[in-house]
């Protein structure tokens, strides 16, 4: 109960950090099933929130699809969540607003040449698509 006091976990979170702590699988296995049927441990209700929090920083949808594989959430609540969280989603405008905040920096440090390159890297980091990537740099650039 202590781990999941200071933020949502997924299931494969919890059962991680509790392998992690050499609990036996069997009060692992009996744990989480007490957890989900009292609804303190819900994958989808964590996704979801995930998504909303991520995306409301700045990052793209790509680096939050493999945050959450990693923090164990199956591909199908992925999916669920992505598409019930963000109905009007635009991806575009979210790189672009987090290109243009990026640019400004790099423009009091680098030089114009390396400025390019640079704010490619960043959005490839922060999960857009390559193609987006390009897209935004080449029209905040031009």
């Amino acid at each position: 109960m202590r781990i999941l006091d200071h933020r949502f976990n997924s299931e494969g979170e919890l059962r991680r950090k509790l392998e992690m702590k050499e609990f036996a699988r069997d009060v692992i296995d009996s744990t989480i099933d007490r957890l989900r049927r009292e609804r303190w441990l819900d994958d989808d209700r964590f996704a979801a929130a995930y998504v909303r929090t991520r995306v409301r920083k700045g990052i793209g949808l790509l680096r939050v699809k493999r945050e959450l594989v990693a923090a164990g959430v199956e591909g199908d609540t992925i999916a669920r969540a992505l598409s019930e969280s963000l109905p009007e989603h635009d991806e575009r405008a979210a790189a672009l607003a987090s290109a243009r905040k990026r640019l400004a920096v790099l423009r009091r440090r680098d030089d114009d040449a390396s400025i390019r390159e640079k704010l490619v890297a960043y959005l490839f980091r922060q999960g857009y698509d390559s193609s987006v990537a390009v897209d935004v740099v080449r029209e905040l650039i031009a």
